[in-house]
């Protein structure tokens, strides 16, 4: 069974859609990050002075 998936892996398309979407994922997990970080919702340093 190992071999079976390991040689579907191992086509070209197979292999380039899988890596496109497993990049895309984590893409889109720091996306998902970013929006949670705060940065837009604190006040800048330099606004005090």
């Amino acid at each position: 069974m190992r071999a079976k998936w390991l040689a579907i892996w191992h086509q070209p398309v197979v292999a380039f859609i899988g890596w496109t979407l497993f990049y895309f994922v984590i893409l889109m997990a720091l996306v998902y990050l970013y929006g949670y970080s705060g940065l837009n919702s604190s006040t800048f340093i330099y606004n005090e002075f």
